[in-house]
Formats: structure tokens, sequence, C-alpha cells
């Protein structure tokens, strides 16, 4: 039995005959090349092979036969090749508008909300000049490309001299999403590994800048292969008032929002004056704190114009952020693990309620800056010697590990003090911001006191600070007890003592 039982071919293929003659002797077509990979690896992903049918003549004064019309009835699927010659190609807008007809007299031309046509982009042409029913898809585009030189770059099919990784991620993407819609169609319902059955989490992974896609492409396609529904889905409009619309849709059907922040600025849509990189960071922030959100930027980013360059400093001072946001500068592949974490917790929370604190006695996180480690040893011995926990920050491991053991403190500690003496005036408000965010890491109950301790050298900066959450303690001269009896005696009433 086939993989689509209700149809001939699983597969159709259409396609322009330019943009599978080879560039030179001895080497196969584009299509041709992508017709025969596809085959293979959709065999080993489905357990059997994928009836796939491509016109192989396609001579241009050839009339559209009865014969054609019949085999694009009898497939399930089918993959337009996109180029500047198949925009221009009645054959293949024939094709195209022959199948979406046939489709909706059987099965529907979509199966839930997944088109039954896959839009493969071998060559760059802008969106506004594709076929009507595929500027709202995706796509999957086979190229890289180049917003300061307004130029796109075909990725290399050949395997020598040496594989164009990029292009056989993308074909991987295309073979896998095929996958599921055939197991749809062959199972008439949901695919058995779909978000909805595999994970109660949805995942908003902002669209980004070029300069990203391939970032962006690679988390895609390890929360899509963890199970995890990713939006959006579909193509974001180009007008303000529509782009604003269908991504609040995405965002009320997200549990977690990622942005990846580039060096561009991105394309500011129809009727706006914000791109659309800082349209979705905005609409994401408007959202109420059920909405938990991680801004990543790759490590030394250097944004590129004005505009850009204004969106990244307000990024960095949390300006506009809600609560449970991160704001991440780390490697990739840091970025994935924290994802997985913040969905890891979720699971946790959703089953079982946080924890906070430390057992019968009182804890306090000592946060300090790794320079004044010595400096807090005073305030660290007095309150243990009052029956206080103290837990000072991690020193060792790599940046994720110690991320991660910084947020652990916060959720399991009865109270913080921030100690700044020697760190910088960013690090503070910093470290502000993240008691600010504390419940979007999952914490149930509010602290039981907040406090920052204010050490030499002075400064005026230092002595402007006031705080309406936190208990200010300034202290430039030697260590005074006293000064601790306000704070302390609000962690040790939390506690009961």
């Amino acid at each position: 039995m086939g993989s689509t039982p209700d149809f001939e071919h699983d597969i159709f293929i259409s396609y322009a005959h330019i943009d599978n003659q080879p560039l030179d002797e001895g080497l196969k077509g584009w299509v041709e090349t992508l017709h025969e990979r596809l085959t293979v690896r959709l065999a080993q992903l489905l357990g059997e092979e994928a009836r796939i049918w491509r016109d192989r003549k396609l001579q241009g004064n050839d009339v559209f036969a009865d014969t054609l019309v019949d085999r694009i009835a009898k497939s399930a699927i089918l993959v337009s090749v996109i180029s500047p010659r198949y925009v221009k190609s009645e054959w293949c807008l024939r094709e195209l508008d022959e199948f979406s007809r046939r489709a909706e007299m059987n099965a529907g031309l979509r199966v839930g909300d997944k088109l039954r046509v896959f839009k493969v982009v071998k060559t760059h042409v802008s969106r506004a000049q594709h076929p009507a029913l595929l500027q709202g898809s995706l796509g999957y585009e086979f190229y890289d490309y180049d917003q300061t030189r307004d130029r796109a770059q075909e990725f290399n099919s050949e395997v020598v001299p040496a594989r164009d990784i990029r292009y056989w991620e993308k074909l991987d993407d295309l073979a896998y999403d095929i996958k599921q819609l055939i197991e749809t169609l062959h199972n008439n319902s949901e695919p058995s590994n779909s978000a909805a059955s595999a994970s109660s989490a949805t995942i908003y992974l902002a669209e980004t800048t070029s300069d990203l896609t391939e970032q962006r492409d690679t988390i895609k396609r390890d929360l899509q292969l963890r199970g995890y529904e990713v939006l959006p889905d579909k193509a974001l409009p180009l007008v303000g008032a529509a782009f604003e619309r269908e991504v609040g849709n995405y965002l009320s059907r997200s549990q977690l929002a990622v942005h990846l922040i580039g060096e561009h600025y991105g394309i500011v849509p129809e009727g706006e004056n914000r791109s659309m990189i800082e349209l979705q960071h905005d609409l994401a922030a408007e959202r109420s704190d059920d909405l938990r959100r991680i801004i990543w930027m790759p490590v030394g980013l250097q944004a590129q114009k004005e505009p850009q360059q204004r969106f990244v400093s307000k990024l960095r001072l949390g300006l506009g952020s809600q609560k449970a946001t991160d704001l991440l500068e780390t490697k990739l592949e840091d970025l994935k693990t924290v994802i997985q974490e913040k969905l890891n917790r979720q699971v946790r929370t959703e089953s079982i309620a946080p924890a906070s604190g430390n057992g019968d006695t009182a804890s306090v996180y000592l946060i300090c800056d790794k320079q004044d480690m010595d400096a807090v040893k005073p305030i660290a011995d007095y309150l243990f010697d009052k029956g206080v926990d103290v837990i000072l920050p991690a020193t060792e491991g790599d940046e994720t590990q110690i991320i991660q053991d910084h947020k652990d403190n916060l959720l399991m500690c009865d109270a913080v003090m921030i100690f700044y003496g020697r760190a910088n005036e960013l690090w503070l408000r910093m470290k502000q911001r993240e008691l600010l965010k504390i419940a979007g890491y999952g914490r149930a109950e509010p602290l039981a006191a907040k406090a920052i301790y204010i050490s030499g050298p002075p400064t005026d900066s230092k002595e402007r600070i006031r705080d309406h959450d936190s208990l200010v303690i300034k202290n430039y001269d030697t260590f005074s007890p006293e000064q601790l009896e306000p704070f302390l005696e609000r962690v040790k009433k939390a506690k009961g003592a």
C-alpha cells in the first residue's frame, strides 16, 4: 500500500524546464538532483518509498495535456520549485492552479492548517511576485540573501569539493515536513509526533533578519524534532495592521517567545515606523506575564545602522521588557540549552507548584560581583551566625551553568541581598531587573525581603539610588551589623522565628 492510499502519487514536482538545465557538462540538473535526494530521504523517514512524479520532457510548445491534468489530480502533494522563470511560466502556473482546484474537490487544499503545496524557492524572487496562493507560505529557501548587497547566492547542491551543509539542512527540513503531511493524509488525523500530542508547549520563534536566518532555522529544527509547535507557520503580512493582528494571534497561542536579534534593523511594514523585528518584540512585551520570553544576540553583536543600534541599546538596558524575560548574549548552543530548560521548568511548574525557601531555616541569596567576593564575607558571616543560611553566587563553571545556578538560587531562597561595591551601575540595574522578573522564572511566592547593600567606593550615582521594593543600606566604611537588623527581622519573621 502506498504512503497516501487515496492517491496514485504522493508528490507531483512542478518546475520550469530551465531550472533543471545543468550549468556544466557531466552535472545533473538541480530539479533532478532534488527529486533523487528527496526520494531517498523520504524513504528513510517513512520506512517505504514515496511515489514522486514529475514531467521529464516539459517542452514549452506542448499542449497542457489531459494526461498531465490526470497526474495532478491523482497527486496528494505539490512541490512548486519557485524561480524567476516559474513565476513567468503559464505552464507552471496552470499546474499550480489545476492542483489547487482538484485538491479542493479531494481532501481539501489544506489538511488542518497545513497547505498541500510546498514552496521550494530555488532562486530568489520577491514574495510579491510569488503566485497568490503561495505568498502566505513560508517556503524552503535554498539560497542565502545578503541584505547589504541586495543579492542572493544559491546553496551549492554538489557534493564535491565540499558539501554545503545549508543545502542539506534545508533538504532535510523539506523532507521532514512532507513526511509529516504524508502521515497525516495516510492516517486522516494529526501526525502522532505533532506538537499537539507530543507537548503542550507552543513557541513563537520571531522572524529575524537575513544575517540570522541560518541560526533561526537551526532553533526551529531543534524544537520541531522535540515535538513542539513552532509559530509563525505562515509568512507574516507586510502591512502594519494585518501584521500586528497576525502576530498577536500567534502570541496568544504561545507559552514562550524567542527573539533572535541581529546586526540589521529589518523590514518596516507598510504604515509602521518600526521594523518587523522591533514590532514583534513590542507586541510580545505587551502580553501579560503568562508569556515567557528569551531575547538572544550573538556574542559581540555590532548593530550596523542607527535604528538597530538604538533598538539593541534599549534591549541591553531592559527598557520595555516584561518581567519574564531573559536577555542572552551567548553562543547558539547555549540558547538551545536555555530554551529547553525554560520549557522543562514549565512542565515542572504545571505539575508541581514550585517551592520557595530552604526548609525551616531561612536562606538569603547574597548576590555580588566576582570582584566583591572578599568584601561580602563579613555580611555572610554575620547572617550565618544569626541562624540564616547564606548562598553566594557560583564562580566556577561555564556561562550557561552559572546563569542556571543563579536562577535556581532566586527560586529557592527566602530573601535576596544585592551587594553593590566595585561593579558598575549597569550591573546593579541588571540585578534589579532580575528581581522584577523572578515570577517569570517560575517562583510561586514573593521574596520575604529584598535589600541593596551599597558599599565603597562612594560615587554620585550610588548616592542617588532609591528603590521602593528593596531596603537600601549604605555603608562606605567598616561593616556595621546594626544596619542589617531591619533586613534580618523581615527574613526571620517570614519563617516564623
